[in-house]
C-alpha cells in the first residue's frame, strides 16, 4: 500500500512539475549576422519596426531585446507559452516590415532556440 501511494505522489509530484513549467513561460534566443554592407545603423530601426509592428502586438509576447556584437545580431524574446512562440513565428512573414528584414540579413546564418524559462 505504501508504494502504491508513493508512486501515486512521483507521479502527481511529476504532473504537477510539467503544467508549472508550462505557466513558467518561453526564452527565444535567435542569432543572424547581417548581410555585407548593412550596417548596424541601417539595421536597428528595421528591427524596431518588426518589434513595434509585429513582435510586440503577438498574444503571449513578454518583452523583447536586442544586443550586437560585431556583424551578429542577438534578439531574445519572452513568450508565455511556446503555442505563442510559434504563432508569432508562423505570421512573421504578414509582418509589414518582415521583408526589409530578411533582405538585410543573411538568412542562412539564422539560429532559434527556445528555452523553458526557469522562474
Amino acid at each position: 500500500m505504501k508504494s502504491i501511494l508513493l508512486a501515486s505522489l512521483i507521479l502527481f509530484s511529476s504532473m504537477t512539475g510539467a503544467v508549472m513549467a508550462q505557466d513558467k513561460g518561453v526564452v527565444e534566443i535567435v542569432t543572424m549576422n547581417l548581410k555585407d554592407g548593412v550596417s548596424v545603423e541601417a539595421f536597428a530601426p528595421v528591427d524596431k519596426a518588426i518589434e513595434d509592428q509585429h513582435v510586440s502586438k503577438q498574444p503571449g509576447f513578454v518583452s523583447r531585446e536586442t544586443a550586437v556584437s560585431g556583424r551578429k545580431w542577438l534578439v531574445v524574446v519572452h513568450w508565455k507559452s511556446v503555442d505563442a512562440a510559434q504563432a508569432s513565428m508562423d505570421s512573421f512573414a504578414k509582418a509589414p516590415a518582415a521583408a526589409k528584414f530578411m533582405s538585410m540579413i543573411d538568412a542562412s546564418s539564422m539560429t532559434m532556440t527556445r528555452y523553458e524559462a526557469n522562474r
